[in-house]
């Protein structure tokens, strides 16, 4: 858990120094500098903004760098130097390392924003990343493929789109690739596949709670990318004109998707004859369903016939402050998974994880003391989710062991924060200065 926090340089943050605790709650105008601090901490743990991915965009004018760092609450420290240049400097424990994986895995970062309430519409690239970063703080042997995966995968696309034609040393070439990919596909398809099963549970109990009224009709999916029954690097060979007319590898693990369906509820048609109204309903399957003229006895029978189930994209069905909510439901149900944690029930509302810190066991059956703190950002949820949503979001999140910074604009949120949380923090900004309120 971040116990200190210092940026310097981003936006409008000139110099900010903050003591934070398990919530902390950031209050101010827009442009006032609330968001420009979420994006700190997240800048910290993924090495990159989710506002803009080039750093002289959130640079402040005529500065050489921004820079974020945090004191956690075992003693460690995490620093990041972004250069206008792109150039980056990361640091543990005053110690410079090479890698953002290893920022990245001592704070992992968990974002609910109004950017991310278009999920579900936009191409596939952010539901795979939100499996995949489930996929990366779960399991330890997914990153090194996924790095290996994609440096093999830009070397095969930057031939392709060299030449229209390969030869024989350039096709040999391609093939190493190919199994190369294939192997490192067979790897990262296996670890998603088991997070997304693990994941499965959770989100059905989360979005009960959320969309009580399609409990029953919403699922997940994931589809791999590619026919994983078949090794990639056949079906790459397969595929090999193709790829090389659109200058791109069309299918593999880049191409994977989390998909949410929902499927229509099975409503029954009731049909009645004078002759048998007196006898018991009988419920068909829909696979089974039989067609009125093949017996001529059916008409003389009652029977409940079920509707044939549609099953159809979640997008095209719900609303949009349905989706909000399932969007919602999609990021929260990953935290009791990520932490090996019980999902609260409602018969523990009134307990928070800071009152049973102290009960935290190593029993894989109840609750597991994590290794991290994750960090949740929300960013102005007010904005984007009804007063019930609210409260189901910050219930859940003062139950489980993680810390929380959340923006709004004005205080209508505290009273409720107070209730959740036993030590909460309220700071106020203006112009990129923030002043501790209680």
């Amino acid at each position: 858990m971040i116990k200190r926090l210092q940026v310097s340089h981003l936006r409008n943050l000139s110099e900010a120094d903050l003591h934070t605790a398990t919530c902390n709650v950031i209050i101010g105008a827009n442009g006032s500098g609330k968001t420009s601090l979420l994006e700190a901490v997240f800048l910290l743990s993924r090495g990159k903004s989710f506002r803009h991915h080039q750093p002289k965009r959130y640079i402040q004018h005529h500065q050489s760098a921004a820079t974020v760092y945090a004191k956690l609450s075992d003693k460690s420290t995490l620093a990041i130097q972004k250069a206008v240049d792109a150039t980056t400097i990361l640091r543990l424990n005053q110690n410079t390392v090479y890698n953002q994986s290893i920022l990245t895995e001592q704070l992992p970062t968990l974002l609910i924003d109004p950017s991310t309430m278009d999920m579900l519409e936009q191409g596939s690239a952010s539901r795979r990343q939100l499996l995949d970063w489930l996929v990366f703080h779960m399991k330890p042997g997914f990153h090194p493929q996924w790095v290996a995966y994609q440096r093999l995968l830009k070397q095969r696309n930057s031939l392709l789109k060299q030449t229209n034609a390969l030869n024989k040393n350039q096709l040999a070439e391609l093939k190493a690739w190919d199994k190369g990919l294939a192997s490192h596909a067979a790897l990262i398809n296996h670890y998603r596949e088991q997070v997304f099963h693990a994941w499965q549970p959770y989100f059905a109990q989360t979005n009960t709670q959320l969309l009580p009224a399609y409990a029953d009709q919403l699922s997940l999916s994931y589809n791999a990318g590619y026919d994983t029954d078949i090794a990639l690097d056949i079906q790459l060979n397969e595929r090999l004109e193709q790829d090389m007319h659109l200058g791109y590898t069309r299918i593999g693990n880049h191409r994977a998707d989390v998909h949410v369906h929902w499927r229509s509820s099975s409503k029954a048609v009731h049909t009645k004859t004078t002759e048998a109204s007196d006898k018991p309903d009988t419920h068909l399957d829909a696979d089974n369903h039989p067609n009125a003229d093949t017996d001529a006895e059916q008409d003389k029978l009652t029977a409940d016939k079920t509707l044939p189930v549609l099953k159809e994209q979640a997008a095209n069905v719900l609303s949009r402050g349905e989706k909000k909510l399932l969007i919602t439901a999609l990021r929260l149900s990953q935290l009791p998974l990520l932490l090996n944690y019980e999902m609260p029930s409602k018969q523990k509302n009134e307990q928070t994880y800071e009152q049973n810190e102290a009960d935290i066991t190593t029993n894989n059956e109840t609750k597991i003391a994590p290794k991290v703190i994750p960090v949740v950002l929300l960013d102005d949820i007010t904005a984007e989710l009804d007063g019930r949503a609210i409260d189901i979001l910050l219930s859940t999140l003062s139950q489980l062991p993680c810390q929380v910074f959340m923006t709004s604009l004005t205080d209508d949120i505290v009273p409720l924060v107070n209730k959740l949380w036993s030590k909460p923090k309220l700071f106020h900004v203006k112009q990129g200065v923030f002043s501790l309120q209680f």
